[in-house]
């Protein structure tokens, strides 16, 4: 039984309805006369208490509530990708085609195209036996996604009757029905699911595998596994929202999901903008074919900020269930954060930290323990993957407030970004001496195996200069770089070396863009190989200053922009030639 009540109190985002006993909670609800969309937040009694996902201007006491009976869900089938949704996926093309360019309130609207035709290929036969999650057939959504039609995972299963023959289909065709225990079941194209209950899977696996991007500091340094957890925090102008374009452009996956949580309407048109006309760099088609936008701008109501997370995340899991690698990228989790600090304030409760709600970290935690690699529930076997990267907005770039401290408790990769190093026009400006992987022990199986095994210890030897250099820098400021001897001072020169060789990287240069694992590993290499030369130069008592002199220092420096990906004989050749030149200033004293 639906449950019906009225509004006894406003308070912005905030609605207080009594008579609402029948009502549960997270159920969605349609408030006042123009029926917008809202969600019990809180029961007490017979009075909840609704977030409303539309301005509520002009609700007035009195006007009625009801209840749908259903939580807040999002429709899950074919027609998702390339689509641009509010925060509780409601597409904005058709919005704005309904009410011009203000979104007006109370329109509904369904997510996909629901009579558009699409090829399906049946993928089983009547009389087999199939469960929860398995493949019954598929369609082709856009020229990179071909789409599996999945039993839904509240599905009991049973044995395929009624299967369609091979040919084009809307959404709403029954295209099979199961039966079980005598109980007929129709299965349309789409379903539905709460997008605050993770989709179920059979087995999640250890972070092996890692999630390319083609960013040297990333990969090189700072790696992220596929399922993995990354954050990435600064203060206003250090690079976020390119670093996160980058990712969701270069990463080796299948689907990305962008959700754009409370950032600025500009940033976000930005978005809208370019993505359309990005191509997919490794078919050429667009960047649209393989990604789900979801926008919810500073100037759109404040609650939906908090569902545009769960609805991203929970699209990101109905893909991963087909067996696709997928990466989210949340830009910010910290709007998000303040969306819950709005309601909460408006619900009178006991603010913890800086105001935010005490279940802020609960609230975190629930959403980074959706990323994962898993085996999906059904047949075929399957294996799929959501990576969840944030970013968080701390104020003047303060990283001990709580978002992202909490946020820190539950991902196992950490960029910190630095204002310092982006005014200084080093891009990404990842603090290499801030940041962390906790994934670094696992994915060097991969590296060794697919790249070569000396690949950790090289990582390691180039990370070591970095650090002996922050300690140097020290040093440096109080006595000046001649106090010095020799050999620290090529570490300051390698470290140099490091952060414009490797380190800094232009996005918008065609070849430095994307860096492959194959050139990351080879310019890699090429440095350490230099510092241990030049080591080993100096013992020999070579002048530095006439290691410094090399003409091939220069060459190393710009090969990150001057050799392709699929130019690696030059770098070899790059090594030859700094062995000679080794070779011709070895023996050369040291000058008084």
């Amino acid at each position: 039984m639906a449950a019906k009540g009225r509004i006894v109190w406003v308070s912005g985002p905030a609605v207080r309805a009594d008579g609402m006993s029948d009502a549960k909670m997270y159920e969605t609800v349609t408030v006042g006369n123009s029926k917008l969309v809202g969600e019990v937040i809180r029961l007490t009694g017979e009075v909840a208490f609704i977030q409303v996902y539309e301005s509520t201007s002009g609700l007035k006491p009195g006007e009625p509530v009801v209840g749908t009976g259903n939580p807040l869900s999002v429709l899950l089938g074919p027609g998702i990708i390339g689509q641009l949704y509010d925060g509780i996926q409601r597409p904005l093309k058709e919005l704005s085609k309904a009410s011009g360019s203000y979104i007006g309130r109370g329109i509904t609207t369904t997510p996909v195209d629901m009579t558009k035709k699409y090829h399906f290929v049946p993928k089983v036969g009547n009389g087999d036996e199939v469960s929860a999650g398995s493949i019954i057939g598929t369609v082709q959504e856009t020229d990179l996604i071909e789409h599996s039609i999945m039993i839904p995972p509240d599905h009991k299963g049973g044995k395929i009757t009624n299967i369609v023959s091979e040919g084009d289909y809307d959404l709403e065709t029954e295209v099979a029905t199961t039966e079980k225990s005598g109980q007929s079941i129709p299965i349309k194209m789409y379903h539905k699911w709460p997008v605050r209950k993770p989709r179920p899977f059979l087995k999640r696996y250890d972070p092996t595998v890692p999630l390319l991007t083609g960013q040297r500091v990333i990969d090189t340094f700072f790696p992220i596994a596929k399922g993995g957890t990354g954050s990435i925090p600064g203060a206003f102008g250090t690079g976020k929202t390119v670093t996160l374009h980058q990712i969701a452009k270069w990463a080796d996956s299948q689907v990305v999901v962008y959700i754009g949580c409370g950032e600025r309407g500009n940033e976000m048109t930005e978005v809208l903008v370019e993505f359309p006309h990005l191509k997919d760099p490794r078919t050429g088609k667009p960047l649209m074919d393989r990604t789900v936008l979801v926008a919810n701008t500073s100037n759109m109501p404040v609650a939906a900020r908090e569902a545009s997370i769960y609805t991203g995340v929970t699209i990101a899991e109905y893909y991963r269930d087909m067996g696709k690698d997928v990466v989210l990228v949340a830009d910010s989790t910290s709007r998000w954060a303040e969306s819950l600090r709005e309601m909460s304030g408006r619900l009178e409760e006991m603010p913890a930290e800086e105001g935010y709600p005490s279940y802020l970290a609960s609230r975190l935690a629930e959403f980074y323990e959706r990323a994962g690699r898993v085996r999906a529930s059904g047949s075929p076997d399957r294996d799929g993957s959501v990576t969840l990267v944030g970013a968080v907005s701390p104020s003047g770039g303060d990283f001990t407030e709580p978002v992202t401290t909490h946020t820190m408790r539950f991902i196992k990769t950490f960029w910190a970004l630095d204002a310092k190093l982006a005014y200084s026009r080093h891009y990404p400006s990842i603090n290499w001496m801030n940041s962390y992987s906790g994934y670094l022990a696992d994915i060097a199986k991969w590296w060794g195996e697919n790249i070569s095994d000396d690949w950790l210890s090289l990582r390691s030897d180039a990370y070591g200069v970095l650090q002996r250099e922050d300690t140097l820098k020290e040093i440096v400021r109080l006595l000046g770089p001649e106090a010095l001897p020799d050999e620290e001072k090529l570490i300051l020169e390698v470290a140099r070396m490091v952060k414009i060789g490797l380190l800094q990287q232009n996005s918008f240069d065609d070849v430095d863009t994307y860096c492959s694992p194959e050139k990351q590993y080879k310019l890699l290499k090429l440095l350490v190989d230099f510092y241990k030369r030049g080591q080993q130069a100096l013992k020999d008592g070579t002048a530095l200053a006439d290691i410094r002199a090399m003409s091939i220092v220069g060459s190393m420096l710009k090969a990150r922009m001057d050799i392709k990906d699929d130019e690696m004989a030059k770098l070899d050749q790059l090594d030859i030639d700094m062995q000679e030149q080794f070779k011709s200033i070895t023996g050369v004293k040291v000058r008084n």
